[in-house]
């Protein structure tokens, strides 16, 4: 049997802007219960919400990203429903007049270049928290409550778990790119909701859609969804339909269980938010801010590949970051050596970096010292395993490389004479090594060559003594 599985995604995302939506309050992550607050992130009695300009070019610039056709004409409307942590009893959102429409996501899969068109993007205002103690009682935290969000709706144009993860990569790699989010997961500024159903293709009949709600990591996405599919499929295989009902996913069982039956739309009860007039969109403001986005990661993929002649794997792992993709390129401009900067970048700066758990901003030393460090390499002053070394005490010091190199008397002995000199000493303790090369053993070789290295604390230049070896003993 042939079963296909749909997935739909929504995506909220905090904005970077330094007041909420609708006043002045600082937003701001952390920091002591119900200090960024005011009657308006209440919505109390008598006060009037006033847009943030700066919440509309954030949605504009995002939609302009992701291929959009920006309003010319949009509104606010009321989203009418209850919970604790929404204190006034409505969300201030849009509905059927969102900012952007009809853009598209392009992702990577072993098919190839897939397009998962979004249906809209729309701005609107987040809600507080609620926090649970251990002894049962809830607390309410209402400083998130008012920071702008922007809403990202996709066609359910996805097809598996994996398929979703590659969208939430590009989609934040994107958002991070033209600076509107910090997307920090952790910390809630980016969340998803995943709508999943199941086709039996044989059939032709489909399950109702299930809702799983506030997914806060990538893989999670992807569990949730080859569950969901999983769980679709056996209710089909039983003769069963899913029903219309919002989930949540449980990292420690691994699997989702009910929240609630879903609200529709007419559920919430959209009006026009009265308090906050209809807004026109000017041609020549969407121009300025076309003209000031950034390239874009897939387009700095492509130039890295052809204007640094780097492998399409090195240019994209270097572009998932516009601070990585920054950073490579400033040590490029040092070394002149892009393949050489890509692989130390690739291996020893990012697995460290993953190590400490760290950004790339947050590296001790600079890009100009990565590639002080690549040239003496190159020059032949240090050996690539010294290299290694040197590069340990740039992330635990933040001391450039040639103050490194010069403190622990690491440079490369080059001198033919010393190395002549050490080679005779390793030979002469290891007769039965000679013995062992001369009779086709070409281990004895790497042995002696180590012996060597050994001798000199990494400091011999090894295709040297590779070499003398070779001759002595030929």
């Amino acid at each position: 049997m042939s079963y296909k599985t749909i997935v739909g995604l929504e995506i909220h995302s905090e904005l970077m802007t330094e007041s909420k939506v609708f006043c002045d309050c600082k937003v701001e992550f952390g920091g002591d219960s119900n200090t960024n607050c005011c009657p308006i992130c209440l919505g109390l009695p008598g006060t009037l919400p006033v847009l943030n300009k700066r919440v509309l070019e954030f949605g504009i610039r995002a939609g302009l990203a992701f291929n959009c056709n920006i309003a010319k004409e949009t509104k606010m409307d009321r989203k009418n429903y209850f919970y604790p942590d929404l204190v006034k009893g409505y969300q201030i959102s849009q509905y059927d007049m969102p900012l952007c429409e009809k853009g598209y996501v392009e992702i990577d899969t072993e098919e190839g270049t897939k397009k998962v068109r979004l249906i809209r993007i729309h701005i609107e205002e987040d809600t507080g928290k609620s926090i649970h103690s251990n002894d049962g009682g809830s607390l309410l935290d209402y400083n998130r409550s008012g920071v702008p969000l922007i809403e990202i709706v996709t066609e359910p144009d996805i097809n598996s778990g994996e398929e979703a993860q590659a969208f939430l990569e590009n989609l934040k790699s994107i958002l991070k790119y033209i600076e509107v989010s910090d997307c920090k997961m952790e910390e809630g500024s980016l969340r998803c909701d995943v709508n999943v159903n199941v086709i039996d293709e044989d059939k032709d009949i489909k399950t109702t859609v299930t809702e799983v709600k506030n997914l806060n990591s990538f893989k999670a996405v992807a569990k949730a969804i080859d569950y969901e599919t999983n769980r679709h499929i056996a209710l089909l295989k039983a003769g069963k339909d899913a029903i219309r009902e919002t989930r949540r996913w449980d990292d420690m069982k691994n699997e989702t269980i009910v929240m609630r039956v879903k609200e529709g739309v007419a559920d919430y009860r959209y009006f026009p938010e009265p308090d906050i007039v209809g807004m026109e969109i000017e041609d020549n403001w969407i121009k300025e801010i076309r003209d000031n986005l950034p390239e874009l990661p897939h387009i700095k993929k492509d130039r890295f590949v052809s204007e640094y002649d780097i492998p399409v794997y090195d240019a994209k792992v270097l572009t998932a970051t516009k601070a990585l993709a920054d950073f490579y390129e400033e040590t490029v401009k040092y070394s002149k050596d892009p393949k050489q900067v890509s692989n130390w970048i690739m291996g020893d700066v990012l697995r460290r970096v993953k190590d400490e758990d760290i950004d790339i901003e947050d590296l001790r030393f600079t890009a100009k010292d990565l590639a002080d460090l690549i040239n003496l390499i190159n020059e032949g002053k240090i050996s690539n395993n010294i290299g290694k070394k040197v590069l340990r005490t740039m992330f635990e010091e933040g001391k450039d490389p040639n103050t490194v190199v010069k403190e622990k008397g690491l440079i490369q002995i080059n001198d033919e004479d010393e190395l002549n000199k050490i080679v005779d000493e390793v030979l002469d303790k290891n007769p039965q090594s000679i013995e062992d090369y001369n009779n086709g053993k070409d281990r004895a070789l790497g042995f002696l060559v180590g012996q060597v290295m050994k001798a000199t604390r990494g400091k011999a230049n090894p295709q040297m003594v590779n070499k003398m070896l070779r001759e002595k003993m030929s």
